[in-house]
């Protein structure tokens, strides 16, 4: 297949990835082109930021997770019937699991064929740019640099940097963004503040665009999106045994939680309990009363459960119905991370207060100021559960402030520093626990999932009759 694309990745964090990435994708949105956004490595911020400007949902690209067949799968199925597919890095370019370059942007620039723009802040230097510019360009090969996009610089600037890298190095500049504070998207513990909680982003993205639109080189970098390679279209075998039993999900319903306080989800594990028949029922344990009718399982991802502690503790009703739906009717339920939280006895918030969660496991937990366990780990589980047999083991990502106290052993996790610890609460029907899981990494879970779900309606419908 045949699919237009750029990467634009960083110097190093902070550099504004998701600013240019997402003026771009308006500025070539704004051209009346249908773009296919996504994003590389364990994110769920700045694809809701992809969405918001595209409209089309943002997959996530990640190279410990996925094989390079299932890359490129996820790749075309998102791309297929796009104009262009945009992908956002992680990091710096080369940074990776531990001191290597495995996950990172450069590592899924390679594996998916796809040429990849620089994007670099200038400021305090001068020719010393250059020197970092060519130590990219020659670190590792190939390096699937195609040029550089320089933001954060006045337009009387430009063409200076321009001139100095381009007379030093063999790679064209492609044009710059200004700083604008109109346009910055602001940070938050977890990352930047979600696309949801910005009333005036629709704003910020009309400017974002109509800057890109005037100070890149749009032509030149469609120029080099088109020059990407082909590339194969078949699913890997293990996510095409899944599929062929597209109706083992078919009638059930799961009830997936989403609201400011739980919007950490990949989108592709949606996508594959959907194609599997699942009808995915969004509520929101913040405003909603009950959860939806008829339903045969419960999803409850991270989030900010701190931040909205208030609103979760006081709506009583919601609380109630999830700790009788979990801890009495017993029904299939994946809690992460947030959602774990949430589904303890109590949540202590960054101020030190302390709030009523839904008591489903005996467990609490509280803020801290230092991240948790942060990064990849492999995840065994101890006993069966919802996702499947004991013994089985899968590759996970956490990334938290917080910690709980009354902690389960139910989950053996390695990382591979050889760190190791247990944790999370499991059963015949609940995984909760730290780890975010993805489904294009072990497919395997997802249909353990809804063949809990199906059993479940099963017992259900025969207990009713």
């Amino acid at each position: 297949m045949k699919f237009p694309r750029i990467m634009l990745a960083g110097l190093h964090s902070g550099c504004g990835k998701t600013t240019v990435t997402c003026a771009l994708m308006k500025a070539l949105k704004d051209r009346g082109m249908d773009v296919a956004p996504f994003k590389c490595g364990p994110d769920y911020i700045d694809p809701m930021f992809h969405r918001f400007v595209t409209g089309n949902i943002s997959a996530n690209l990640d190279s410990i997770f996925a094989d390079q067949k299932t890359l490129t799968w996820i790749l075309t199925s998102h791309g297929e019937k796009r104009d262009i597919g945009v992908m956002e890095g992680v990091m710096g370019y080369y940074d990776g699991q531990g001191v290597t370059a495995a996950g990172s942007a450069w590592d899924v620039a390679v594996k998916t064929k796809t040429p990849v723009i620089l994007i670099a802040r200038p400021s305090g230097t001068a020719l010393s740019l250059a020197a970092m510019l060519k130590g990219y360009l020659t670190f590792k090969q190939p390096s699937m640099i195609a040029g550089v996009i320089l933001n954060g610089i006045r337009e009387g600037m430009y063409s200076f940097y321009r001139g100095m890298i381009e007379e030093q190095l063999d790679i064209p500049v492609l044009g710059f963004l200004p700083e604008e504070r109109e346009v910055t998207l602001h940070s938050r513990h977890l990352g930047l503040v979600t696309a949801q909680e910005l009333s005036d982003l629709s704003k910020k993205i009309e400017r974002m665009g109509e800057m890109a639109s005037a100070t890149l080189d749009m032509d030149r970098i469609l120029s080099i999106a088109k020059e990407a390679a082909e590339l194969q279209t078949d699913p890997p075998e293990r996510i095409r045994q899944i599929l062929s039993d597209r109706r083992s999900g078919e009638g059930l319903r799961l009830a997936v939680a989403r609201d400011p306080a739980f919007s950490f989800y990949y989108e592709d594990n949606l996508a594959l309990l959907a194609a599997l028949g699942v009808n995915c029922i969004p509520f929101s344990p913040m405003a909603d009363e009950k959860l939806p009718e008829d339903i045969h399982g419960l999803y409850i991802g991270g989030g900010y459960p701190e931040i909205y502690a208030k609103q979760l503790s006081k709506n009583r009703s919601m609380r109630a119905c999830i700790r009788k739906a979990v801890s009495e009717d017993n029904i299939p339920t994946i809690a992460e991370c947030g959602g774990y939280m949430y589904l303890g006895r109590t949540l202590k918030d960054r101020e030190g207060q302390q709030w009523a969660m839904c008591g489903s496991l005996p467990c609490d937990s509280e803020m801290t100021s230092k991240l948790g366990p942060f990064g990849y780990v492999e995840v065994e589980v101890e006993k069966d559960c919802v996702l499947g047999k004991a013994g089985n083991r899968f590759i996970a990502h956490e990334f938290h402030y917080s910690r709980m106290r009354g902690e389960g052993n139910d989950l053996h996790m390695a990382k591979g520093n050889g760190k190791t610890w247990t944790g999370g609460h499991t059963s015949e029907n609940l995984y909760g626990a730290y780890p975010h899981l993805y489904f294009y990494g072990a497919p395997e879970l997802a249909a353990a999932f809804v063949g809990r779900m199906a059993e479940w309606k099963e017992r259900k419908e025969r207990s009713d009759r």
